[in-house]
């Protein structure tokens, strides 16, 4: 069984969890800070509103029945397709759309070679 880390990620007072391979956790908390670094710039209209990631750890026991897990490919999914969606026309949105298709394309092959390892 793979060993996963947890990011836990907020907005106001609302708490996500996305399970990530290990290996990738910091990948996602990087990313994370990153955009927050880069999204002021963007000057479209819709510019999509980020939770902070607040910290990460090896194991996870929700206690409350309204809370969930995201699945990490599905949280990248997620973000790669909101910023996809951005009309940016004065600053460099490519750029961030790059790092955010480098860390999906990383674990979509994570996760194809562990479908292959069962």
């Amino acid at each position: 069984m793979p060993t996963m880390r947890y990011v836990i990620l907020q907005q106001e007072q609302h708490l996500q969890f996305v399970e990530m391979p290990a290996d990738y956790a910091y990948q996602l908390s990087a990313l994370n800070l990153r955009l927050h670094k880069e999204i002021d710039k963007l000057t479209a209209a819709d510019v999509p509103v980020l939770p902070w990631a607040i910290a990460e750890c090896d194991s996870l026991d929700l206690l409350n029945e309204n809370l969930t897990i995201i699945g990490g490919l599905d949280y990248i999914n997620a973000l790669e397709e909101s910023f996809a969606a951005l009309r940016e026309s004065h600053y460099p949105l490519i750029s961030l759309l790059t790092e955010i298709r480098a860390l999906q394309a990383q674990l979509e092959q994570w996760y194809e070679e562990e479908m292959e390892a069962l």
